[in-house]
C-alpha cells in the first residue's frame, strides 16, 4: 500500500514509519521538517509541509491508499500551558485533520487512522484521578483540540480507526500493545514503538474499523 504520515517527526510518527517500511508499504512522511528523515530505503519518500495550511495537505494527500495522523505539540507541557505553544498551533491536531479529511474526500482515498489520547471521547470517563487532574490542569487546551479531532474524525464518512495511547514512553519494547475497543487498559503506560506498530496495522483489515481503541502496554 501507499500510506501517508502526517506528523511524522513525532515519535509516534517516527514509529509507524519503521513498521510500515518494515512491513513493506510504500511511505510519504509529511511534516515541517521531514527531509532531515532520509535514509536507506528506497519506500520512504519525505516532503516537507506544514499540516494546518490546507495547500500542503491538498498536495500530498493524492495517490495514497491510507493516511496516519500522528500530529501533536511536542513542546514541553509546563511551558505551553503557561505561554502558550512556540513552534506549533494549539488547534493542530483538529485543524491538520480537518484538512486531511477534506483532502481525503476530494481524492477519493478511505482510509484513515489517527492517533488521539486515553482519556478523550469514549474513555473520558475511564481516566484515573491522577491523568484526570493532569488533563484538566496542565493539558486542558490540547485535549480540548483533541477532542475536536475525534468528533471531526466520526464525522469524517471515511473509514477510520481511533487510536487512544495511555502515556507514552520510549521504552525499546517489541511486544505488541495490549488493544481494547472498550476502554481496557493493563496499567497507564505505552511505548511509542508498540503505538507505531498498532498503526501501522490499523492500515489494513476490516477489525478496528469505525472504533476508538485504547492502547496500553
Amino acid at each position: 500500500m501507499n500510506v501517508l504520515v502526517i506528523g511524522a517527526t513525532g515519535g509516534s510518527g517516527r514509529a509507524a514509519l519503521e513498521s510500515l517500511l518494515a512491513a513493506g508499504h510504500h511511505v510519504t512522511a509529511f511534516a515541517r521538517g521531514a527531509s532531515r528523515l532520509r535514509g536507506p530505503s528506497p519506500h520512504l519518500r519525505c516532503v516537507d509541509g506544514d499540516a494546518t495550511n490546507p495547500a500542503d495537505i491538498d498536495r500530498v494527500v493524492p495517490g495514497h491508499d491510507a493516511v496516519v495522523v500522528t500530529l501533536g505539540i511536542h513542546e514541553n507541557a509546563l511551558t505551553v500551558r503557561l505561554r502558550g505553544p512556540r513552534a506549533t498551533p494549539m488547534d493542530v491536531r483538529s485543524a491538520g485533520t480537518r484538512h486531511v479529511i477534506d483532502a481525503m474526500r476530494r481524492h477519493g482515498v478511505r482510509r484513515l487512522v489517527v492517533q488521539s489520547s486515553y482519556g478523550v471521547g469514549e474513555t473520558r470517563d475511564r481516566l484515573p484521578f491522577v491523568e484526570r487532574l493532569v488533563f484538566r490542569l496542565l493539558l486542558a487546551p490540547q485535549i480540548a483540540d483533541t477532542e475536536r479531532q475525534e468528533a471531526l474524525v466520526r464525522d469524517s464518512g471515511l473509514d477510520w480507526v481511533l487510536v487512544q495511547p495511555v502515556n507514552l514512553t520510549d521504552a525499546l519494547v517489541d511486544s505488541p500493545a495490549h488493544a481494547s475497543a472498550d476502554g481496557d487498559t493493563h496499567g497507564m503506560k505505552v511505548a511509542r514503538r508498540q503505538v507505531g506498530r498498532f498503526l501501522a496495522g490499523a492500515v489494513t483489515g476490516p477489525a478496528w474499523l469505525h472504533r476508538a481503541v485504547a492502547l496500553s502496554a
